[in-house]
């Protein structure tokens, strides 16, 4: 079954996977709208140009539609992108159609053109009900849009639990919904951090951590949404026995001058700014660490979770992260706790940096749950939609 997948432009975490699959046997082709995260760009959410350290084209056939997203409205960025998207159907034959998401121009144009042509639809989104915002009548508009547009699909990809709920209560049959977790590269994330544990030591002296101080992590965009703030404030809230925590925020954006100066408020002396840290950086910081922490006030997933839980470390997430009810089970390899509850997050962080035996048991835990949230499990659910969506088409 040959496949094209649309993609908005080229992800680090999609890369790898998108290979992974072509070995498994998917004859899969991706179509991006634009390849401009393919070399250095400049990112809002960090606010800086930066380049990813990891092949991101390489390895898989890919056709690139546009350096850059089109100009203009909404609108007019969709039927630049149907036109597009048109020629290349006519041009080219395919079996089904594979979108990730509904919200962007590029995806709703390749959706329209799909269906224009009967060809069958795969979606995979990360969208959750909890990511429907406004009152209800607001929510119920969008239960009713949705529900509509979803008979369009043929077969759905669920990345966990909560998108797998949100299918359901709008109307999808459980037959067509195929499990196809939100995944990173463990293989890569669990070497690489195996790699840097005999360098912890010197990471922690050339960090200035002080011998016997918990660390806690961060990494992320220094953005609200991502809540850091409540991170700072949990931590200057938190009682310890001898040595006081420290908290690392590996990541950088527009909120990083008003952290700063929350940090000299609440939290002084507790907190190191490390700015932005590439992909191939980062499992030295999952290592370094003692517990991670992703306070986001919403988070429709959250990929770094799987990251650090492949250095074998407990994790604290809020309960508006996605990832949350798949990946973190309370007690045993982290907690949730409840969005911007400040005490509730330092009574947290309070446990699990008291306790190293604790911290070893939910790390190994972690290690345990992250082994079987991988590439093989979306492989095989991709696998089981195609199958299904061949059987229906003979039907």
């Amino acid at each position: 079954m040959r496949i094209a997948y649309f993609l908005t432009h080229p992800i680090q975490y999609q890369a790898p996977l998108i290979r992974h699959l072509r070995l498994g046997g998917v004859d899969l082709h991706v179509i991006y709208g634009n390849d401009a995260t393919a070399r250095s760009y400049f990112d809002k959410g960090f606010g800086m140009q930066f380049a990813w350290d990891v092949p991101l084209i390489e390895g898989y056939p890919s056709i690139v539609l546009n350096a850059e997203d089109p100009q203009g409205s909404a609108k007019e960025q969709r039927e630049h992108f149907e036109r597009q998207i048109a020629a290349l159907l006519d041009r080219e034959r395919f079996d089904a159609v594979w979108v990730h998401g509904w919200a962007h121009p590029f995806t709703q144009a390749a959706w329209r053109q799909a269906r224009r042509r009967d060809i069958p639809l795969l979606l995979r989104g990360e969208t959750f009900l909890g990511c429907v915002r406004g009152g209800p009548l607001r929510r119920f508009a969008h239960k009713v849009l949705f529900g509509r547009k979803f008979r369009d699909v043929s077969a759905f990809l669920a990345v966990g639990t909560l998108n797998h709920q949100l299918y359901r209560a709008y109307g999808v049959a459980e037959g067509r919904i195929f499990p196809a977790p939100y995944v990173v590269d463990n293989v890569f994330f669990r070497g690489r951090a195996e790699a840097a544990r005999p360098q912890r030591e010197f990471l922690r002296e050339r960090l200035g951590i002080a011998p016997g101080s918990s660390v806690i992590l961060f990494c992320g965009k220094l953005t609200a949404v991502k809540s850091p703030d409540v991170l700072i404030r949990a931590v200057g809230r938190m009682r310890w026995q001898e040595k006081p925590p420290v908290l690392l925020l590996a990541g950088d954006g527009e909120l990083r001058p008003d952290l700063e100066a929350l940090v000299h408020e609440v939290a002084p002396g507790l907190v190191k700014f490390l700015g932005f840290h590439n992909q191939s950086e980062l499992p030295a910081l999952y290592d370094l660490c003692d517990v991670f922490v992703l306070p986001s006030a919403f988070e429709p997933w959250g990929l770094v979770v799987n990251e650090v839980m492949n250095a074998g470390k407990p994790v604290i997430v809020s309960d508006q992260v996605g990832s949350g009810p798949d990946l973190v089970r309370e007690g045993e390899n982290g907690s949730i706790f409840p969005v911007g509850d400040v005490s509730a997050l330092a009574c947290s962080l309070e446990r699990w940096t008291g306790d190293a035996a604790l911290r070893e048991q939910a790390g190994q835990r972690s290690r345990e749950f992250i082994s079987r949230w991988g590439f093989d499990e979306v492989l095989s659910g991709v696998s089981s939609a195609s199958t299904f969506v061949q059987e229906e088409a003979k039907e």
